[in-house]
């Protein structure tokens, strides 16, 4: 029989920087999962469930909170609650509900997006009042506008507090809905030190991620008003996301919601040492100060992104390409410090042996 420690060494760890979507359960996150109690979620008897939901609500300071199998389920959940068909929504142009939920808006509730241009995904009230249409008969009502904290396709952005506030500000003035896809909020959180609860007051729902940075294997939580919560709860079943007992899947997220908040701040250091050593990379463009959180965005102009993220794979290091020169890097509680500078390094070496051919 061949020994573990023999089999290791043949198989070289994958450094995994795709996305936090790729994180796994920790051993006591396991033992938690395994020692849950359940019950049927369904009927409103799963005790896991329902203790999660309220540590969630507490936590972004609103009444009540449902958990959902996805984000995406999450944010479309928010805004069926809040229109009816024919209606439009305020996005930005960039972001995740609008960007990567398959049109979901459209199909699952009827209504309009009509997108806001912003910087790396932050928009203002300007932006908003540009935005609306007239009171008219022809025009859709405009009834939701939906921001995104922190900024997927931003890289990470974080919107600063004093803007959110001055586009809800905008937003109340002319009987507006808000929206916040908080999927990497406790990013943003840490990062600031401004508390969920307050990133998350002006809005009237908030979704929010257990399996990204916090490392559960599954869900997504809507918080928002109790009365509103229990509207939704019909449609969550309606999109074929009543569980039964997810008191399993739910001690996971429960468990990353009590101990690995404050870890994110490590993420937050790794992705800074993987943007300074990747600058030092001569035919890398990268700008260290944008990285604000756990996000990472290079460019590579001498070879297509796909192709050296093909090449990044065959040494062990994983990536994503998300434009034609253009690569994404992502740290999680998977990578540590000394995985960051063995990237750095193997990025150097694929560069310099694509730089010979």
């Amino acid at each position: 029989m061949v020994h573990d420690d023999a089999m290791l060494h043949k198989t070289p760890r994958l450094i995994d920087l795709r996305s936090d979507t790729v994180t796994k359960p920790t051993p006591a996150m396991r033992e938690a999962m395994a020692q849950a109690e359940v019950g049927d979620d369904v009927f409103g008897d799963d005790p896991t469930v329902k203790a999660l939901e309220a540590e969630t609500a507490a936590l972004l300071g609103k009444e009540a909170a449902l958990y959902t199998p996805s984000g995406t389920m999450a944010n479309q959940l928010a805004i069926r609650g809040h229109t009816e068909p024919g209606d439009e929504i305020l996005v930005e142009a960039n972001a995740h509900l609008y960007y990567y939920e398959s049109g979901a808006p459209a199909v699952l509730s009827g209504v309009m997006c009509r997108c806001v241009n912003g910087q790396r995904g932050i928009f203002t009230g300007a932006d908003v009042e540009a935005a609306l249409r007239p009171a008219d008969q022809h025009f859709p009502r405009t009834r939701l506008v939906c921001l995104e904290n922190t900024h997927n396709r931003g890289g990470g952005k974080i919107w600063p507090i004093k803007q959110v506030q001055e586009v809800a500000a905008t937003a109340r003035q002319h009987g507006l809905l808000l929206h916040l896809d908080g999927a990497r909020l406790w990013n943003a959180s840490v990062a600031t030190g401004v508390p969920e609860r307050e990133y998350a007051a002006p809005f009237d729902t908030v979704s929010v991620c257990f399996s990204k940075g916090l490392g559960a294997p599954v869900g997504s939580a809507l918080a928002g008003p109790r009365a509103f919560i229990e509207h939704v709860r019909r449609f969550r079943k309606m999109f074929g996301g009543g569980m039964r007992q997810a008191g399993i899947i739910a001690a996971g997220a429960l468990f990353a919601l009590r101990n690995h908040r404050a870890r994110l701040a490590d993420d937050h250091a790794n992705a800074k040492a993987l943007a300074a050593g990747l600058a030092a990379v001569r035919v890398l463009e990268t700008e260290p100060a944008d990285v604000e959180t756990n996000m990472v965005r290079f460019c590579i102009r001498s070879l297509p992104a796909q192709q050296f993220v093909d090449r990044l794979r065959a040494e062990g290091v994983l990536v994503l390409a998300v434009g034609p020169n253009t690569i994404r890097a992502v740290t999680s509680l998977m990578v540590s410090s000394e995985d960051i500078q063995a990237a750095v390094a193997t990025i150097a070496r694929v560069l310099s042996q694509e730089s010979q051919h």
